[in-house]
């Protein structure tokens, strides 16, 4: 496929044209809203679940919080380790769409699984097989975005594709709240979670084509260390920052966590996720147009700042409502840095090796998140709710640190 030449972001020609009104928008091409649609019925589908786990293994299956850091580690951690073959192999095959597919069909098919759950045990087989789903299809569909869209609309191409899969993280724990209300049984809502995961796979079959590219040969050894190192500096930079931001945001499994704490009966708790994630929605496609159009690492500072203080909020405010705007403070962090560092890394890894510098990113900040996840786990339990969020706070702002030292290889982009 052949790509446009990238140019560095001072004033070029490649800047994004603005994006107003419904035309504007359509310059997106559909592909990518399709994927967006895609990931809003798998959203549904997990965070109907995940809205309620943490309450069903501590309440139901007797686990601990410190046990529910683990299991939350090991789960992310499974899904940035398949990233990196998932990402290479579509590299290899020169076709990403129908890994996608392979990831979203074994998500859909662990669904099941949770309502009849006995044990953690079979909740942890379920979670890391749902996560090595998550991360089979991440790299591959994030590379088949930057395929399909022209350089200068990425930021937005990202960021309409996360702001509609998170609209699935809002209707989510919505329904989870409902149900709960209606049925008053936890395992018959999780049980609901599963059609919504069976409308997402079916929509990406049948509705997304991708475009034609060659590959880049046979299948040798899974990541060769000549094509990590040929990455560049920028991408390099990019990665460090995302490792040092994941110390920052752990598990949001502990947002439920919070809500029991303060307050909140449990079919109450998942309004939490939902205002978390509506301010996630709402910000995460301006907030992609804004980085086409300055350099991303500004927008990206500012979604730091935001983590410290809702960090803060969450804990020093032991009440429901400030549990639910430090959880709005996240999802406004949230919306500010997830679709950026795609960008980002679509920026900066060589084209012909797009999808083995997702699966290299996501590597590193998954083995991050299960130091991460296991240490909240442990503060929480040992030292007490607010040590967790304070400690996030505090890698938040050594985050801010260390953008402030790697800005300057973050201001242009990389050429194909």
């Amino acid at each position: 496929m052949t790509e446009e030449t990238e140019s560095a972001r001072d004033g070029s020609s490649d800047r994004a044209p603005p994006i107003t009104g419904i035309a504007g928008w359509r310059a997106i091409p559909r592909a990518v809203w399709t994927l967006g649609f895609v990931s809003m019925f798998m959203d549904l589908s997990s965070e109907m679940i995940h809205a309620l786990l943490p309450i069903f293994m501590v309440s139901t299956l007797g686990a601990s919080a410190a046990l529910l850091g683990v299991i939350e580690g090991m789960a992310e951690g499974a899904t940035s380790v398949t990233k990196v073959f998932s990402g290479w192999l579509s590299d290899r095959l020169g076709h990403r769409k129908w890994l996608a597919v392979a990831g979203y069909g074994l998500a859909a098919l662990t669904k099941p699984v949770f309502p009849l759950a006995q044990t953690w045990s079979a909740v942890l087989a379920a979670r890391l097989a749902d996560r090595v789903g998550k991360g089979l299809r991440g790299a591959p569909r994030d590379a088949l975005v930057a395929d399909i869209t022209p350089s200068a609309l990425r930021g937005a191409a990202y960021g309409v594709r996360q702001a509609l899969d998170t609209v699935g993280a809002v209707a989510g724990p919505l329904a989870a709240m409902g149900l709960m209300l209606a049925l008053a049984d936890i395992r018959k809502v999780l049980g609901w979670a599963v059609a919504p995961a069976i409308i997402c796979v079916l929509l990406l079959v049948f509705g997304v084509k991708e475009p034609e590219r060659e590959s880049s040969g046979p299948a040798r050894t899974p990541i060769r260390l000549a094509e990590v190192a040929g990455m560049g500096r920028a991408f390099w930079a990019v990665l460090i920052l995302g490792v040092i931001m994941t110390f920052a945001r752990f598990s949001e499994a502990f947002l439920i966590l919070r809500a029991i704490d303060v307050g909140l009966a449990a079919a109450q708790a998942p309004i939490v996720m939902a205002a978390m994630s509506l301010v996630y929605a709402l910000i995460a496609a301006p907030a992609g147009r804004l980085s086409d159009r300055r350099p991303r690492w500004q927008v990206l500072a500012g979604g730091l700042v935001v983590l410290v203080l809702a960090d803060l909020v969450i804990a020093g405010f032991r009440s429901p409502l400030g549990l639910i705007v430090g959880a709005g403070l996240w999802g406004a962090h949230m919306g500010l840095s997830q679709g950026l560092f795609s960008a980002l890394i679509a920026d900066t890894a060589p084209a012909r090796l797009r999808g083995t510098g997702f699966g290299v990113f996501n590597l590193a900040t998954g083995l991050a998140v299960i130091a991460s996840s296991s240490l909240a786990g442990e503060l929480w339990q040992h030292v007490g709710p607010s040590a967790t969020f304070l400690a996030g706070a505090g890698f938040a702002g050594l985050a801010v640190l260390g953008l402030t030292g790697l800005r300057g290889r973050l201001d242009g982009r990389a050429s194909p």
